[in-house]
């Protein structure tokens, strides 16, 4: 096997939408969580093991090329849950990582590092200035600290991914300007794992949208080359307009 992807939080609805479309002849994924990963594939590696625990991501990053992390709370939580499994868990990952010799690690940062910001009239330039809007947001500006340290101080290819609403279609109106099809999803994190010698970057996570507020710049720059656009589903969804990037979290 020439290359071998560690996916952490690999059982979430974001790990789901990435193993089928990243699966390449040669590619082992090797699937982390704390819970069980639902319907292994053939050539799956499955480990069950906490993104804290620091000793089986020793193990987990032993031969790997990559890691995917998405291990963590998808959502807001109180302040020792984030504190520990976020911003604690992206600790871990990108430490076992570099004792390993990982070479490049993506982690899954989110729209809410910067949900503060009002919504701009032009898409939102990359690196827009963090603004968390909730514990959870300000665990993944932690996290893309983090990864600028990694990299200065290790010379680890760290690339942050702000997601926007990655789901398999919009569900309201706001998503007509956030939203990241699964297949945008994956096209992004393949950009991202093969773009040659990247460093550190930031990059907003969003689909080819009409309506969009996130630059896509940088990514494209990386070899993102999306291809689904929110505005498909505009005739079937309702919902507030926000004043705010997080949406419903900043108000």
């Amino acid at each position: 096997m020439s290359e071998r992807l560690l996916i952490t939080g690999a059982a979430g609805r974001i790990g789901g939408f990435l193993r089928p479309r990243l699966a390449r002849p040669g590619r082992a994924l090797r699937l982390l969580d704390v819970v069980p990963v639902p319907d292994p594939a053939p050539g799956e590696e499955i480990v069950r093991a906490d993104v804290t625990d620091q000793d089986a991501l020793d193990a987990a990053c032993r031969d790997v090329t990559a890691v995917v992390h998405l291990g963590g709370i998808p959502h807001e939580a109180d302040w020792p849950g984030i504190l520990h499994t976020n911003i604690h868990g992206t600790y871990a990952v990108l430490e076992a990582a570099r004792r390993n010799g990982v070479p490049r690690v993506l982690l899954a940062s989110s729209n809410h590092a910067a949900g503060f910001h009002p919504v701009p009239d032009t898409p939102a330039p990359d690196y827009l200035y963090p603004r968390p809007d909730t514990f959870y947001g300000v665990s993944k500006v932690a996290g893309e600290a983090l990864g600028s340290l990694y990299h200065d101080r290790h010379g680890m290819d760290v690339l942050c991914l702000r997601i926007g609403t990655c789901e398999e279609r919009p569900g309201d109106r706001r998503a007509l300007s956030t939203w990241l099809s699964p297949g945008d999803c994956a096209r992004l994190v393949e950009a991202l794992l093969t773009a040659p010698d990247p460093g550190f970057r930031i990059v907003w996570g969003a689909s080819a949208n009409t309506r969009g507020c996130f630059g896509l710049d940088e990514a494209r720059a990386l070899g993102y080359r999306p291809e689904d656009d929110a505005e498909e589903y505009a005739a079937s969804v309702s919902g507030p307009d926000h004043p705010f990037i997080g949406g419903p979290f900043a108000e």
